[in-house]
């Protein structure tokens, strides 16, 4: 059995629906694995496994769908034998034929009539995207440890990216691309705002510019979450967002085909030079929260420090290359590299 031979949690000790979805949250939490990552290795072998259908399925206490159960479970790292463990428990399950309550003969029309779509008044979802899956096939799937990442020699990434102190947005720039923006550079970069940086950051959509440079916060290609300064540009990946949430600020993001997450530093890391990425919500507690801080009379830009640590996002000795990945560092006196600016911006439809 897969707990018997593997180590990964049995599937044979589900006695009705709810427990076998346990055991499925607790094969999760054996592979190490995100929702992002979990989706990319599934889009590697050909199955589809958007990460709001994994948070429903472990969110629910009724039995899901076979295909679900099998994508999800080679995703997991499980090999053949493992695999036929888990689709004839559930299979068990469905026909009442192991000693489970009611939940067992019901869930399986449920979850088939929900199409993996959570039902009213079931818990939130976290991403809180549809269920279906994006058509664009994922790349080769990363080994099974807790993210998939290549680390810079000093660690990171992230946030990138806010402009001059002219940046924040004028209110009616509509989408933050329109004539706000008209004046940017030929190079991506937008041309400085006679204004300022404008008032403090407010919540809701934004887009993120590195004050030292004018490159916008984006990741690139967003499979392992890691962010760096790039070229402003209005379909970039992903959308962000700022949340009070309290004693800071949380910045959420959305990802056309992973969701929502929020920007954090990777694994809770207290060390300078730690990467910052975005990855799902809540696994990182403080690590995924921000204190901004002004710099300057008048105000210059605004600090990103990390509730955890109180060290500073940004880009090592305050380079303006593009491509360059954000990372946790000492602040510095001057904040070069480390000030940032956020230009109001209409919300985009995620339908």
């Amino acid at each position: 059995m897969a707990g018997d031979r593997s180590g990964a949690p049995d599937p044979e000790r589900a006695a009705d629906a709810a427990e076998f979805v346990a055991a499925l949250q607790a094969l999760k939490d054996w592979s190490g694995l995100t929702y992002r990552e979990l989706t990319s290795r599934a889009d590697a072998v050909g199955d589809v496994l958007p990460r709001s259908t994994v948070a429903n399925m472990l969110g629910r206490a009724s039995l899901p769908r076979e295909e679900l159960v099998a994508a999800f479970v080679r995703a997991c790292g499980c090999d053949p034998g493992d695999l036929d463990t888990w689709l004839r428990v559930r299979k068990e399950l469905a026909r009442g034929e192991r000693q489970a309550g009611e939940a067992a003969d019901t869930a399986p029309a449920a979850a088939e009539a929900a199409g993996g779509h959570t039902p009213g008044g079931t818990a939130q979802v976290p991403g809180g995207t549809s269920d279906e899956p994006s058509p664009a096939p994922g790349p080769a799937a990363p080994r099974p440890r807790r993210r998939a990442r290549v680390l810079l020699p000093v660690g990171g990434f992230l946030l990138a990216s806010a402009a001059v102190a002219a940046a924040v947005v004028l209110p009616g720039d509509g989408d933050g691309d329109g004539e706000g923006r008209a004046q940017g550079r030929e190079d991506g970069r937008p041309a400085a705002a006679a204004s300022g940086p404008g008032p403090a950051p407010a919540p809701g959509a934004v887009t993120i510019r590195a004050v030292h440079s004018g490159l916008c916060l984006a990741e690139d290609g967003g499979q392992n979450g890691q962010v760096y300064q790039r070229a402003c540009a209005p379909d970039s990946i992903p959308r962000f967002s700022l949340k009070r949430i309290e004693g800071g600020w949380r910045l959420v993001t959305f990802h056309q085909r992973f969701g929502e997450g929020c920007t954090g530093v990777q694994d809770k890391s207290v060390w300078v030079g730690a990467p910052v990425e975005d990855q799902e919500c809540g696994k990182r507690g403080p690590a995924e929260a921000f204190r901004l801080e002004p710099v300057g009379s008048p105000v210059r830009g605004y600090r990103l420090r990390p509730l955890h640590s109180d060290l500073c996002v940004g880009v090592e000795d305050g380079t303006e290359q593009a491509g360059t990945p954000l990372r946790q560092l000492t602040c510095t006196a001057d904040g070069k590299g480390q000030l940032f600016a956020f230009d109001r911006r209409q919300p985009a439809a995620t339908g």
